[in-house]
C-alpha cells in the first residue's frame, strides 16, 4: 500500500543568523565623547572629537559630518571672525540629545562657547540651524574638554539653567541643561519620572564644609517649574560610613519580580514592587581609589525622604526629631532658612513657590543610606541593568575594558563577561541596550561594539547550560538546546524550560509498571532521560536542486518503541516556511512541496537502533522565479506528542538565479553541479541539460566603457563592462588601448565586469579601439583656459568655474583641482568644471596670485594660463549696513510749503535719495528728518508740470510734489510773489541823502569825543602808572611762591595707612547720608521704635514682607504704584530705592534682575517718547537710584583695591596744599585753592611756626607741629590733632570743641581761645584771635608747651578772621580817603588768579594718577562695569534711533556721573576723614573737570569763560581721549556672563548682608506700603499674575500683623 507523507518546509533564518558573528563594531579615528540611541528607529549617533556619525542598529555607518577643527579660542567671543587669537581648535562633543517630535538631533561641542546646532535626525549631514550671534544666552557647553555641560562657579545658587537653542521669528526654543559650578562636580544621570526631573551628581559641600571630599546627591524639581522653586537635594550614602562617596555611573529601570521581592524582604529599602523604578549607582571612593561598589536606591524611597525634608522646612522650621535636617546649598548665609510653621504646605505647594525657601538640601544626618550589593577591586565606570525572566542582571563596565555580568540575586555574583574583543580601553558611561534588549552597545575610547547579552548556541548539553547560572540561558527540554525562555515552546509549562540554580536537568531513568493492560486505565510513571528520546538525523543529500527529482534520506534513532512505519506517521507532519518568507512563496511552497513519495513500498521493518527513510521531492519548475536567493535553506520538521520538533536542515538552490551568462555559471561552486546549457542558453543543474557542456564560453562581449574620453598621457581608470569576460582575474591576459598596454587592477575585477588602470604611455589623438573592436573610445587633450572669479577669501568656500576645451575628459573621480597647492573640491564635472576653494593654510595672505591646476589621473596636469591666476584675499568683514529699516508707505501731511511734515521719512531714505518738485523744477532736499524735511525752492518761478496748468495765468500756485522711491504725494502749493519795478531816479536819491546826513553827524560826534578823551588821558595815565607798579610787585611775589611750591608733594604725605570705611558705614553714607535726617536717619542709627512685646511678631511679619518683596510681580507693582503718585517726590524716590537696596541685599541677583526689567521699561520710554540722551541724567525714578546704589555696591572692592589709594593721596595733597597758606575761617577762602570763588583776594602777611606740643596725660614726649601765625586757635587745634593723632581715623580723634590750648611762655600758663576779652574790635566787628594776636613767634618754638585738656569754649557770631565781607564795610571807613586812595590800596582780585595755576601744577600728578586708576581699561575693570556697559550696547542695537553718542552719554551717566563724581566730591563716603569747605571747593573743580572729560560736547572757551573751565582747558582733550579709550577697551573685553555676574553678586551678598540693617530697611519700606496701601491693593487686584499668587492676601496678612489690627484673615 502506498503511503502519502505530507511534510512542510521552514526557513531557519533566525537560527542561521545566530550561528554567525555575535557582535559588530564601529571604530572612530578620534576619541568618542557621547553615544545616544533613537528609541524609534534604533539608530545610534556617535559624537567624537571633530566628527559626528550616524549608525544603523548593526553599527554600519549611514552618514557622518565633520565638526572640527575650526578657528576658535577660549578668549574669543562668538562670532570669532574678528578675533585675532583664534587658532585651529578641536571640537569635543559635549552633548547629544534626540528630539524625536521635531526629528532633530541637538549637538553641542566645545567650540564657540558651547553653542549648539540642530541637525536632521535622519541625516546628520544636514544642518538645520546654527547661530553664533545670539550672545551668552545661547552658550550651552564649556570650552574646557574635561568639564561637562554648563557654566557657573562657586557660591552660585542655580544648578539648572535655561539655554537658547533656536530663534524662530520672535519665539525662542529653549533647552534646560545642567550648569555645573562647583569645582569639582561630577554629573552622572538625568532622568524624568511622573512630572519630576532628577539629577544625580557628586560635589563638595562648598560653604558647608571646608574639605575637598566629594558627596553624592540626587536633586529633584518639578518638570514645569521654570523658576526652580522646587529644587531640592538629597544626599545618597553607599555603605554605613559612606566609604564609597563619588558616583561614576548610574542607571534607572524596573527591578523585576525577583529583585523587588529580595529588596522588600531585606528591610533596607522599604516596600519595593516590580513596577517601582530603582536607581542603580556605581560608586568609587576618595579614600581608596582601588575599589568601587554598586548600590541601589528605590525611587519611592528617594521621593519619600525628599517629601520629609521639604515638609520639615515648610512645617517644622526645618527640624526632624529636634534636629536640623535642612540647609540651603551653595550659600554661606547663617540666617535661619525655614521659618514657616504651617501644616499641609508640602501637599498644597509640592512644586514650591516664590515665597517659600529654596533651594533646599538634606543634611548629612538625614542622607538616604544603603549597603553595597557588590564591591570590586578596581574601578567600575559604567552600569546598565536589564530584566530577564523577572531576574535583574547588571552589566558593569570597568577601566580595563571588561563588561561584567552580575546577577542581582539574594547573593549577587559575577557569572560571566560580555562576549567580544577586549582592547583594554576604559568602558565609558555610554552603555546601552538595543530596543529588543538582546544586544548591548559597549563604548570605549575609540570603539563602539554590539555584543549579544549571552552566547546561547555554543552550549550542547543541559548540565553545561544550567551550570552557567545565567538568567538569559535555560535548557529547553522540547528542543534539546540552551535558549532564552522566549525562544522555547511551551516554556511556561512546568519542567519545560530549566534554569539554574533551582532546577535540575530531566533524565529518563525507569518507568513503572513495566506492563499495562490495554483495557485498563492506569498511570504510567516515567523517569525521563533526555538522551533516550526519538531523534532523526543525517539528511542526505544536503543540497537539493530546483526542478529535479532527487531522493532525500535520513536516519532515525531510539525508535525501538515503534512497531512499524505506521506508528511513525504521527511523528512526520506538514512542512511549512518560516514567517519571514514572502506570502507568495509560502502559498506556492505549500502546493509544490506536496506530496512526498516513499522510496520503498512496502516499508521495511523498523530497527531498534536506526531507521532509514528516503523521500522524493517532486520537480519544482515554477519555484525559481520566486526564490529569494540562489540558496534557500529548508527545514524538515518532525513532531512527537512528548517532544519538540526535530529540525533537519537541507538547502534548496537554483543554478540559473544570478548566473545569466556562461562565465557566471562556470564560476559557481562545483558542489552545486551547475553547467552552462547551450541549448537552453541558461545555467541549469547538470542532470537537466540534455546537451554536453561546452568546453569554452562564448566570445567576450563589451557593453560599456567608462569613461568614453581620456587624456593622451593616460593614467586614468577605465571600467570595461560586458559578459563572458572570464571566470577569474587570471583569465584577463592583456588589455590594450590604441596599442598601449593597460595595467589590470585585479582587486577590482568581478566576473563579467572588470576594471583596468590606463598606462602612462603617450597615445595619438583620435579614436581608440578597445578589446575586440567592440566599442570606440576617443582621446583628447584637455585645455583649461579661463577661471572665474579670480579672487576669493582665504577662508575658502569660493566656487570657481574653469572653462576650456575637452575638460570632460576622464571621470569626475579622476580629476583633482588645486589652487596654489590648496585642494579645490570638485562640485561638477563636464564641459566646465566647478570647484569650491579650500582654506588657505599659509600664515599670511599671499601677495601674489596662485596658479590653478587641473590634474587628470596620474599623468596629466594642466595649468590655467597665468593671466587667470587666482588671488587669495583677506576675509570680508561686515562693519555696517544701511539703511537699517524700511517703510511700507510714509505718511506725508499737508503743511506750509518748503517744510512738509509727516512720519517715517528717514526710515529707509536719505536726503540725497528723496526728491521734491515745485511745478516742473526740482527742489534740493537740504534736511531730512523722521517727521519733516526742508527744501530749497528754485529762485525763479518754474512752469507747471501739466499742460492744463500752463495755460492758466502765471500767478496761480504751483503744486509741491514729494517723491519717495515709487511713491509720489502732492502736499501743497507754492505762490511766487510778483516783482514790481521801481524807477532808478527815485532809488538813488532815497539812499544817498540819508547816508550823507549820517556821515556828517558821525564826524561831529567823533571830534567831540576825541577832545574829551585827550583830557581824560592824562588823568588815567597817572593812575595806570601807579597800578602798574603795584601789579609788578605782586606778580613778582606770586611768581616766587609758584617756583617754591612746584615741588613733589609726595614727600610731605606721610600716612601710616588709608582709613577705609567698613562696608556698612560706606553704604550708610552713600545711601542715606544725603537724606533729610543725615546722621540721625534710622537706617544709620538702626534704632526702631517698637514695643518690646511686639518685637517677635513684627520680626516675623517683616520676614514675610521680605518674602513678598522677593516676588517680582509684587515688587514691580509696588514700585509703579508709588511712582504714579504725585506726592512721591524725587527725594522720596531716592530714599525708597536705597531702602530697597538694603532690603534685597541678600539676593543681589534678584535685585539686578528687577533693575534690568525697570531699566528696559525706562529705556523704551525715553527712546520712543523722550530724548534718549536725557536718560539716566538725574535720579528722577526709583530705578535710576537703584542703578547708582548697584554701582556703589559692585565698586566698593575696586575702591579698596585700586582706585582708593590715588583718591586718598589726591585728597591729602589738596588738604596739605590748602593748609600751607592762610585760610579765612569765616569766609572759607584760602590763598591756595583751585576754585576762584574760594580764592583769598587779599595779600595776608604770615609766617610759619613750628610748635612743640605736649599732650596732657600721655607722657613727656613732645610733638612738633607746623602752623601759621595767622591761624585762629581752632585752626591751630585742628592741625595739632591732625599731627598728634595722625595714625587714628577721624572718627576716633578728639573734636576741636572738646579740647583746650594752653600756652606757657614762662612759669604761668594762658588758655588760648578764638574769642576773649583781648580780641581786637573794628567797629561792630571782632577779629578772631590768632597766634600773632598772642605774640607767639618762631623764637618760642623750643620752649613753648601746649597742653590739651577737655574744656569747651564759645564764639561770638559777629566776627571775622582775615577779610571782612565786602558788603559789610563800616560806613565810617567807607567815607575815609578819596577815590584815588581807595584805588591804590584795594587789591585787584584777578591778579591772584595765578595762584590757581600754582596749585594746579602742584596737584597735577595726583589728579592724573586718580584719572588713570579710574579710566584705565588695561588694568582690572570691575565685572559690573563690563556687564552693564554690554547691557547698554546690546539694548542700543535693538533700537534704530540710538546713536553711538547716545550710548556714550548713557555710559557716562551711569558710571562717571552717577558714581565717580559722587565719590570724588565726597571722600568721606569711602574714607574716615573730615572734608572742610575749602578742600571741598577744590574737589568740586576736579569733579567738574572729570565731568567735562566724559562728555562728547566740545566746550568753546573764551575770555568770558569761568576760570575753573580755563584752568584745565589744556588737559581736557587728553582726559577725553582717556575716556574714549576706556569705553572702547571695555567693549573689546571678554563678556561677563550672567552666571559670572550672579556669582560675584552672590559673593557680595554672602560677605556683607549680615552687617546691614535689613530689618530697619524692611520696616521703613513698609511705611511706604502702608501710606499707599489702597493703591497697591488695587494694582495687585488688577494683575492676573498677582491674583494667581494670592499677593493681595499676603499683603493684608502682613499689614494686620505689623499694624496690630484684628481682621477676619
Amino acid at each position: 500500500m502506498a503511503w502519502r507523507w505530507v511534510l512542510a518546509a521552514i526557513l531557519a533564518t533566525s537560527s542561521l543568523s545566530l550561528l554567525g558573528s555575535a557582535y559588530d563594531e564601529f571604530t572612530s579615528d578620534t576619541l568618542i565623547n557621547n553615544v545616544v540611541q533613537d528609541p524609534i528607529t534604533s539608530r545610534l549617533y556617535v559624537g567624537t572629537v571633530n566628527a559626528l556619525y550616524q549608525l544603523d542598529q548593526s553599527l554600519h555607518p549611514e552618514a557622518h559630518t565633520r565638526t572640527g577643527p575650526e578657528l576658535d579660542n577660549r578668549q574669543c567671543t562668538p562670532p570669532v571672525t574678528s578675533c585675532e587669537e583664534a587658532v585651529e581648535t578641536d571640537n569635543h562633543n559635549k552633548l547629544l540629545l534626540i528630539h524625536p517630535s521635531k526629528d532633530t538631533l541637538i549637538v553641542c561641542g566645545s567650540l564657540y562657547r558651547g553653542i549648539c546646532s540642530l541637525r536632521n535626525l535622519s541625516n546628520v549631514e544636514q544642518l538645520l540651524y546654527f547661530s553664533d550671534t545670539k550672545g551668552e544666552k545661547s552658550y550651552v557647553a564649556s570650552a574646557e574638554e574635561s568639564v561637562s555641560v554648563g557654566y557657573g562657579s562657586h557660591d552660585s545658587t542655580k544648578l539648572i539653567s535655561t539655554r537658547i537653542l533656536q530663534m524662530n521669528n520672535d519665539s525662542w526654543n529653549s533647552f534646560s541643561s545642567i550648569s555645573f559650578f562647583l569645582s569639582p562636580l561630577f554629573p552622572s544621570l538625568v532622568f524624568q519620572d511622573e512630572g519630576f526631573v532628577y539629577f544625580l551628581f557628586s560635589r563638595t559641600l562648598g560653604a558647608q564644609d571646608s574639605g575637598t571630599k566629594n558627596f553624592t546627591f540626587i536633586s529633584r524639581m518639578c518638570e514645569n517649574d521654570h523658576n526652580y522653586y522646587s529644587y531640592t537635594e538629597l544626599q545618597l550614602n553607599c555603605s554605613a560610613g559612606n566609604k564609597y562617596n563619588k558616583v561614576q555611573a548610574a542607571y534607572v529601570t524596573l527591578p523585576g519580580e525577583a529583585l523587588a521581592k529580595n529588596m522588600s524582604s531585606s528591610g533596607w529599602y522599604g516596600p519595593v514592587g516590580a513596577q517601582d523604578k530603582v536607581v542603580f549607582v556605581v560608586f568609587s571612593s576618595d579614600d581608596d581609589s582601588t575599589s568601587s561598589a554598586v548600590c541601589m536606591y528605590p525611587l519611592r524611597a528617594i521621593n519619600q525622604r525628599l517629601v520629609e525634608i521639604i515638609g520639615a522646612c515648610y512645617s517644622t522650621k526645618g527640624q526632624i526629631n529636634n534636629k536640623s535636617a535642612v540647609y540651603s546649598p551653595y550659600s554661606s548665609k547663617s540666617d535661619e532658612l525655614c521659618k514657616i510653621e504651617k501644616e499641609g504646605m508640602v501637599t498644597n505647594q509640592k512644586c514650591g513657590a516664590e515665597f517659600l525657601p529654596s533651594p533646599l538640601a538634606s543634611r548629612a544626618e538625614f542622607a538616604l543610606a544603603t549597603d553595597p550589593v557588590f564591591t570590586k577591586k578596581g574601578l567600575m565606570t559604567a552600569v546598565a541593568v536589564a530584566v530577564e525572566t523577572e531576574h535583574a542582571v547588571a552589566f558593569l563596565g570597568t577601566t580595563l575594558g571588561e563588561v561584567l555580568k552580575l546577577h542581582l540575586s539574594t547573593s549577587p555574583e559575577v557569572y560571566g563577561r560580555a562576549p567580544g574583543e577586549n582592547t583594554g580601553d576604559k568602558v565609558n558611561k555610554n552603555l546601552l541596550f538595543d530596543t529588543s534588549l538582546t544586544h548591548l552597545y559597549i563604548t570605549t575610547e575609540k570603539k563602539v561594539s554590539r555584543d549579544l547579552n549571552v552566547e546561547l548556541y555554543s552550549i550542547t548539553d543541559c548540565q553545561s547550560c544550567v551550570a552557567q547560572k545565567d538568567p538569559y540561558c535555560g535548557w529547553c527540554v522540547l528542543q534539546g538546546k540552551c535558549t532564552r525562555k522566549g525562544d522555547c515552546p511551551r516554556a511556561e509549562d512546568d519542567n519545560t524550560w530549566l534554569w539554574s540554580p533551582n532546577q535540575q536537568c530531566v533524565q529518563i531513568q525507569a518507568f513503572n509498571p513495566p506492563n499495562l493492560s490495554c483495557r485498563k486505565t492506569d498511570y504510567l510513571l516515567f523517569s525521563l532521560q533526555a538522551d533516550s528520546c526519538p531523534q532523526f538525523e543525517n539528511p542526505d543529500p544536503h543540497l537539493i536542486p530546483v526542478g529535479y527529482l532527487i531522493p532525500i534520506s535520513f536516519q532515525g534513532k531510539n525508535l525501538d518503541i515503534y512497531k512499524s512505519l505506521f506508528d511513525l506517521f504521527p511523528l512526520l507532519s506538514l512542512l511549512s516556511l518560516s514567517s519571514t518568507s514572502p506570502p507568495a512563496l509560502l502559498y506556492l511552497l505549500s502546493i509544490l512541496l506536496s506530496p512526498f513519495y516513499p522510496l520503498h513500498s512496502p516499508p521495511p521493518p523498523l530497527s531498534h537502533s536506526t531507521f532509514s527513510l528516503s523521500l522524493y521531492p517532486p520537480p519544482l519548475p515554477f519555484l525559481s522565479p520566486i526564490l529569494p536567493s540562489p540558496l534557500s535553506p529548508l527545514t524538515l520538521s518532525s513532531f512527537s506528542p512528548s517532544s519538540s520538533p526535530l529540525h533537519l536542515l537541507v538547502v534548496l538552490y537554483n543554478c540559473s538565479l544570478g548566473r545569466e551568462d556562461c562565465s557566471l555559471c562556470k564560476n559557481a561552486d562545483p558542489k552545486y553541479s551547475c553547467v552552462w546549457c547551450a541549448n537552453m542558453r541558461s545555467c541549469v543543474y547538470r542532470e537537466l541539460c540534455r546537451s554536453q557542456e561546452p568546453a569554452q564560453c562564448p566570445n567576450p562581449k563589451i557593453t560599456e566603457i567608462i569613461p568614453r574620453f581620456g587624456p593622451l598621457n593616460g593614467g586614468i581608470v577605465v571600467t570595461i563592462k560586458g559578459s563572458n569576460l572570464g571566470i577569474k582575474k587570471e583569465d584577463i591576459k592583456k588589455v590594450t588601448v590604441a596599442g598601449v598596454d593597460c595595467v589590470h587592477q585585479g582587486d577590482r575585477y568581478s566576473v563579467s565586469t572588470r576594471y583596468s588602470d590606463m598606462g602612462s604611455g603617450l597615445l595619438d589623438s583620435g579614436l581608440w579601439v578597445v578589446n575586440c573592436k567592440t566599442l570606440w573610445m576617443k582621446t583628447s587633450d584637455p585645455i583649461p583656459e579661463k577661471v572665474s572669479p579670480l579672487k576669493g577669501p582665504v577662508a575658502g568656500g569660493t566656487v570657481i568655474t574653469i572653462s576650456g576645451k575637452h575638460l570632460d575628459t576622464a571621470n569626475k573621480n579622476d580629476v583633482i583641482v588645486t589652487v596654489g597647492g590648496t585642494p579645490c573640491e570638485v562640485l561638477s564635472f563636464g564641459s566646465e568644471i566647478t570647484c569650491e576653494t579650500g582654506v588657505y593654510k599659509g600664515q599670511k595672505v599671499p601677495l601674489e596670485s596662485l596658479r590653478v591646476s587641473v590634474k587628470y589621473g596620474k599623468s596629466t596636469t594642466k595649468d590655467v594660463p597665468v593671466t587667470f591666476n587666482f588671488q587669495y584675499s583677506e576675509n570680508p568683514k561686515l562693519t555696517d549696513y544701511s539703511p537699517k529699516t524700511s517703510f511700507v508707505c510714509p505718511e506725508v501731511n499737508d503743511q506750509p510749503p518748503l517744510s512738509p511734515q509727516g512720519r517715517g521719512f528717514s526710515k529707509a531714505m536719505t536726503a540725497e535719495e528723496a526728491q521734491a518738485f515745485v511745478g516742473d523744477a526740482s527742489c534740493k532736499v537740504t534736511i531730512l528728518q523722521d517727521d519733516k524735511l526742508f527744501l530749497e525752492a528754485p529762485s525763479t518761478q518754474p512752469r507747471a508740470r501739466s499742460k492744463r496748468q500752463r495755460r492758466d495765468t502765471s500767478s496761480d500756485p504751483l503744486d509741491l510734489t514729494i517723491k519717495f522711491g515709487n511713491g509720489e504725494w502732492v502736499v501743497g502749493s507754492v505762490n511766487y510773489e510778483r516783482k514790481y519795478e521801481v524807477p532808478l531816479a527815485i532809488i538813488i536819491p532815497a539812499v544817498i541823502v540819508p547816508m550823507l546826513l549820517f556821515i556828517a553827524v558821525s564826524v561831529y560826534c567823533y571830534r567831540r569825543k576825541s577832545q574829551q578823551a585827550e583830557r581824560e588821558y592824562e588823568k588815567v595815565k597817572h593812575q595806570l602808572d601807579h597800578l602798574e607798579e603795584s601789579v609788578r610787585d605782586r606778580c613778582k611775589k606770586e611768581f616766587t611762591d609758584l617756583m617754591i611750591e612746584m615741588e613733589d608733594q609726595t614727600n610731605d604725605l606721610s600716612e601710616a595707612r588709608i582709613p577705609f570705611l567698613d562696608y556698612k558705614t560706606y553704604t550708610d553714607r552713600v545711601f542715606f547720608l544725603p537724606s533729610k535726617d543725615g546722621d540721625n536717619d534710622v537706617m544709620i542709627t538702626g534704632k526702631l521704635d517698637i514695643p518690646e512685646g511686639r518685637k517677635v511678631i513684627v520680626a516675623q511679619a517683616l520676614n514675610q514682607f521680605s518674602n513678598l518683596l522677593n516676588s517680582k510681580t509684587f515688587l514691580i507693582n509696588f514700585i509703579k504704584t508709588l511712582e504714579g503718585r504725585p506726592d512721591f517726590n524725587a527725594r522720596s524716590r531716592v530714599y525708597f530705592a536705597s531702602l530697597l537696596t538694603v532690603a534685597l541685599h541678600g539676593k543681589l541677583e534678584y535685585y539686578t534682575d528687577i533693575m534690568r526689567s525697570l531699566l528696559l521699561e525706562l529705556m523704551e520710554e525715553y527712546v520712543h517718547s523722550k530724548n534718549p540722551k536725557l536718560m539716566l541724567r538725574r535720579s528722577e525714578t526709583v530705578v535710576e537710584r537703584m542703578l547708582c546704589n548697584w554701582m556703589s555696591i559692585c565698586l566698593y572692592q575696586f575702591l579698596r583695591d585700586s582706585a582708593g589709594e590715588p583718591l586718598y593721596k589726591l585728597f591729602k595733597a589738596i588738604k596739605h596744599q590748602v593748609e600751607k597758606g592762610p585760610v579765612d575761617a569765616k569766609m572759607k577762602k584760602a590763598k591756595y585753592t583751585l576754585n576762584d570763588t574760594g580764592l583769598l583776594g587779599d595779600d595776608v602777611e604770615y609766617c610759619v611756626l613750628t610748635l612743640q606740643v605736649l599732650v596732657h596725660g600721655e607722657g613727656p614726649d613732645v610733638t612738633p607741629v607746623k602752623v601759621l601765625n595767622c591761624d585762629t586757635i581752632s585752626q591751630v587745634k585742628e592741625k595739632i590733632i591732625e599731627q598728634v593723632y595722625r595714625n587714628l581715623p577721624y572718627s576716633q580723634r578728639p573734636k576741636v570743641d572738646s579740647v583746650a590750648l594752653e600756652w606757657r611762655p614762662g612759669s604761668t600758663g594762658q588758655i588760648l581761645s578764638d574769642m576773649d576779652l583781648t580780641s581786637q574790635k573794628e567797629g561792630r566787628w571782632k577779629r578772631l584771635n590768632t597766634l600773632a594776636h598772642y605774640n607767639v613767634s618762631g623764637w618760642l618754638r623750643t620752649s613753648s608747651d601746649f597742653i590739651i585738656s577737655s574744656n569747651a569754649l564759645l564764639e561770638d557770631d559777629k566776627v571775622f578772621h582775615l577779610v571782612r565781607p565786602a558788603d559789610e564795610l563800616d560806613e565810617v571807613k567807607s567815607k575815609r580817603g578819596s577815590l584815588k586812595a581807595k584805588a591804590t590800596t584795594k587789591a585787584i582780585a584777578e591778579i591772584y588768579l595765578t595762584r590757581l595755576l600754582s596749585v594746579k601744577g602742584t596737584l597735577q600728578q595726583f589728579v592724573d594718577d586718580f584719572f588713570r586708576s579710574v579710566l584705565c581699561s588695561g588694568a582690572v575693570v570691575p565685572p559690573a562695569v563690563k556687564y552693564f556697559f554690554d547691557f547698554l550696547d546690546e539694548q542700543a542695537l535693538k533700537h534704530d534711533n540710538v546713536e553711538e553718542e547716545t550710548v556714550h552719554i548713557w555710559k557716562t551717566n551711569s558710571l562717571p556721573m552717577r558714581f565717580w563724581v559722587n565719590i570724588l566730591k565726597n571722600p568721606h563716603f569711602i574714607f574716615d576723614v573730615h572734608v572742610t569747605e575749602v578742600v571741598d571747593a577744590s574737589l568740586s573743580v576736579i569733579a567738574q573737570t572729570f565731568m567735562d572729560a566724559c562728555t562728547k560736547t566740545e566746550h568753546k572757551l573764551s575770555r568770558e569763560s569761568p576760570s575753573n573751565k580755563l584752568l584745565y582747558a589744556k588737559e581736557i582733550s587728553t582726559y577725553k581721549k582717556m575716556v574714549d579709550d576706556y569705553y572702547k577697551g571695555i567693549k573689546q573685553m571678554v563678556p561677563v556672563s550672567d552666571q559670572d555676574m550672579n556669582t560675584h553678586l552672590a559673593e557680595v551678598s554672602r560677605e556683607h548682608t549680615d552687617t546691614l540693617n535689613t530689618q530697619a530697611a524692611l520696616h521703613q519700606l513698609y511705611q511706604y506700603a502702608s501710606k499707599y496701601y489702597d493703591g497697591i491693593i488695587q494694582s495687585l487686584d488688577d494683575d492676573p499674575a498677582a491674583q494667581s499668587k494670592q499677593l493681595t492676601l499676603r499683603l493684608q496678612q502682613i499689614a494686620a500683623a505689623l499694624e496690630n489690627k484684628v481682621t477676619d484673615l
